[in-house]
């Protein structure tokens, strides 16, 4: 990924503040028919290894983790905040004329090695993981335990269980650091009234760091 200097994130809270809050990856892999993606919600625990560890599940009809063997290089792509960014918001365009649409963004890429984990235990507990994060915001969460056990069996066992130990991880962070302080504190303004937090929180942040 190109990343110039005043766009990587370089604090790895930052990095995983991104794959917590924006779980949903892009796995990307080499198979037989050249590159394939496949998007999936992925949990993430720093502690696990030397730079953290994902962990999911997919269906056991994708072929996906029968094309992958175990260790195989991936790439997990998260997507955080991202807008479109008109030259309009910066008050500079209005003296000079001379700024140009842009598109500001948060991405993190995680280079990894996959293993698959075919077995039920592991499987139940990832997504009784998965669920009770997911599930924690809603008036009252719901549980494996709210269905039959002979029909959660029966889900479980349509599916299999992958994780990626990571061996990389890079952030870019795009929010208008090239640009003036007063741009890139309208841009933000301007965000934030249409209801862009994320994003316009983010540039403010980036704004105070700076």
């Amino acid at each position: 990924m190109y990343i110039p200097a005043h766009f990587r994130i370089q604090n790895p809270q930052d990095l995983h503040t991104i794959l917590r809050d924006h779980p949903l990856g892009a796995l990307v892999k080499s198979g037989p028919d050249g590159l394939d993606a496949n998007h999936i919600p992925f949990e993430f625990d720093p502690n696990q290894g030397p730079h953290g560890l994902l962990t999911a599940h997919v269906a056991r009809a994708n072929p996906v983790w029968q094309q992958c063997q175990q260790g195989a290089d991936v790439l997990v792509i998260f997507r955080g905040n991202e807008s479109y960014i008109s030259p309009n918001w910066y008050p500079s365009k209005h003296e000079t004329h001379r700024q140009v649409p842009t598109w500001n963004y948060e991405v993190v890429h995680v280079h990894g090695r996959l293993t698959v984990m075919d077995e039920e235990k592991f499987v139940r507990r990832v997504v009784a993981r998965l669920t009770r994060e997911h599930e924690a915001s809603e008036p009252r969460p719901w549980k494996m335990g709210d269905s039959p056990p002979e029909y959660i069996a029966q889900m479980l066992k349509a599916v299999v269980g992958i994780q990626v130990e990571i061996q990389r991880i890079e952030g870019k962070a795009k929010l208008s650091q090239n640009r003036e302080v007063r741009d890139r504190l309208n841009a933000a303004d301007t965000l934030l009234a249409k209801g862009a937090e994320g994003l316009g929180e983010a540039m403010r942040n980036a704004i105070k760091e700076s």
